[in-house]
């Protein structure tokens, strides 16, 4: 049973913060990994693995979790999964354990899993005309959730020490967990299928729309460049340019402005010119990355982060405009296959990002994530332009 509100601008303001703060959950940990180690008898080795394990448990939330919205009662979900949020950031900030702590960085992952349950509600709340627009404004606030995370963990950690920035992600939990309480009306889907045939169906789903495949792997490569460059950035503002925690912090703060082209590629896309979008955004992508070959600078690489920030943001609320039209029915299995794939990429992107940076310094960054931008231009141009244009 579907609620008679729909998507108004307050609450498409209310679905973007709320998805910013709840994905902010997966990068709090980054930046104060070496302040975690020694307190809770991690070696610097193993430390890594918060990162990890992490993400693995927000893949493995979209894959498992994301699909009970076709389902079962949306506003439950969200509900339920906002309160395991809070326990496990509440057992990061207690923890006197290595091993307990890596466990609850897989729960913390998983968790953050209702960022996937507002985006497809906002979905099916919006109006056929005004879809891109709306998923495009939510997708702004998750993008600057992410950019925003790490230099706020920084400076609290700065301050009050690492604890505090789990403590204080907890309260924003309960606070965002009451408002949504308040404020989300129920939505029943009609699918009466069971968990396992669920599942059985996305893969289905994966096989059936060539637009999903595509769409996927395309963004899985755009995301990868994105987690290779805010990766390998703090390295080399730290490195090179000796620029100090805060003024890294400072540095990702300017990076967020690339948020902005999310609403503006939803309204695009509502006007129909998803391929365009899609072109520019694969293409911007890939100059970015190649100029910081030859250009490196602070200012030089904060532009590329707008820039690339930006690209990221025209590509992926094309694609989710996209899948989202595929099937109603099925909009919260496409948009766990659609983000898991997403999330791969960019936790290669991540995984690759120290070892090149060792082996090459900054141009095999540039270089690297310049081949990944161009690989998801090749899928765009390669694949079916009906099945991957808006």
């Amino acid at each position: 049973m579907t609620s008679p509100i729909k998507m108004t601008p307050a609450l498409t303001g209310l679905f973007a913060l709320a998805c910013g703060v709840i994905v902010g959950n997966l990068y709090y940990s980054q930046p104060v990994i070496e302040l975690i180690a020694p307190d809770i008898g991690l070696s610097s080795q193993v430390a890594s693995l918060i990162v990890s394990l992490t993400q693995i448990g927000y893949v493995a939330g979209m894959l498992f979790i994301a699909p009970l919205l076709d389902l079962f009662e949306n506003k439950r979900l969200i509900l339920i999964s906002l309160g395991m949020a809070f326990v496990s950031l509440i057992l990061s900030a207690t923890a006197q354990n290595g091993g307990v702590f890596l466990f609850v960085a897989f729960i913390t992952g998983l968790s953050a899993v209702s960022v996937q349950m507002l985006i497809p509600l906002a979905a099916h709340m919006a109006s056929d005309e005004s879809r891109g627009r709306v998923v495009g404004n939510i997708m702004g606030g998750l993008l600057l959730g992410i950019l925003l995370a790490r230099p706020v963990s920084s400076l609290i950690a700065d301050h009050f020490g690492w604890r505090m920035v789990f403590f204080a992600a907890a309260v924003v939990m309960i606070v965002i967990g009451g408002v949504l309480a308040l404020t989300l009306p129920q939505y029943r889907p009609a699918h009466r299928a069971g968990y396992g045939a669920l599942l059985k169906s996305m893969g289905v789903l994966w096989v059936r729309h060539p637009t999903l495949r595509q769409r996927s792997l395309l963004q899985a490569t755009m995301f990868g460049t994105f987690s290779l460059f805010w990766t390998a950035a703090p390295l080399e503002l730290w490195r090179m340019f000796h620029l100090s925690q805060s003024q890294i912090a400072v540095f990702a703060l300017a990076g967020a402005a690339g948020a902005l082209a999310a609403p503006i590629s939803g309204r695009l896309g509502d006007a129909g010119h998803g391929a365009r979008v899609t072109l520019i955004g694969l293409i911007g992508a890939a100059v970015a990355m190649v100029t910081g070959i030859a250009w490196v600078s602070v200012i030089g690489l904060a532009i590329t982060g707008i820039v690339l920030d930006a690209c990221v943001q025209l590509t992926m609320i094309q694609g989710q405009r996209t899948i989202y039209a595929l099937d109603p029915l099925s909009r919260g299995r496409l948009n766990g296959l659609y983000m898991a794939s997403i999330f791969i990429g960019g936790a290669i992107g991540s995984a690759l990002a120290s070892p090149l940076y060792a082996h090459g310094g900054w141009a095999w960054i540039a270089a690297a994530g310049t081949i990944a931008a161009l690989l998801g231009l090749v899928i765009f141009l390669n694949g079916n332009r009906k099945a991957v244009a808006a």
